[in-house]
């Protein structure tokens, strides 16, 4: 029987996280915590840092920068809008730490991604620049095969 509530709270933390993850994506732009997240959720900040990183690979905190650093890139593609006005529009408080954060997830400074990126997805569909345009963790980047 302690299975089956084993189970049972897990399926629950999963639907939890899955709310979590679903706030994250609506309000990347609100000031977010771990601790507001997890209170929304009914569980403590070090259970939902845990569980979520099972369940995603990565810790709340940052999922929450990986959205709003793929938001900034698509802003910069579009142009018209500053470093810094991007940074705040995304959310981020501190330029220093978005574009930190940019260049690790990006590979490049967000000044240099603005001009290397502008005419990059010109006359390609949205949906699919967003794809080929999406930050690549290291963790994510496949293997180079040595011959």
């Amino acid at each position: 029987m302690s299975s089956g509530t084993t189970d049972a709270q897990r399926l629950e933390d999963l639907a939890r996280l899955r709310r979590v993850k679903d706030r994250i994506d609506r309000e990347y732009a609100q000031p977010l915590d771990v601790e507001a997240l997890a209170r929304g959720a009914h569980m403590s900040a070090g259970h939902l840092s845990r569980e979520f990183k099972r369940a995603y690979g990565e810790s709340p905190y940052g999922y929450l920068m990986t959205r709003r650093i793929e938001r900034a890139m698509m802003l910069l593609r579009r142009g018209g809008m500053s470093v810094t006005d991007v940074c705040f529009e995304v959310g981020c408080q501190s330029l220093g730490t978005f574009s930190t954060r940019f260049t690790e997830l990006v590979g490049m400074p967000p000044s240099v991604y603005k001009d290397a990126a502008a005419d990059a997805t010109v006359g390609i569909p949205s949906c699919v620049a967003k794809q080929v345009t999406r930050p690549i963790r290291n963790r994510e980047a496949s293997p180079a095969s040595g011959t």
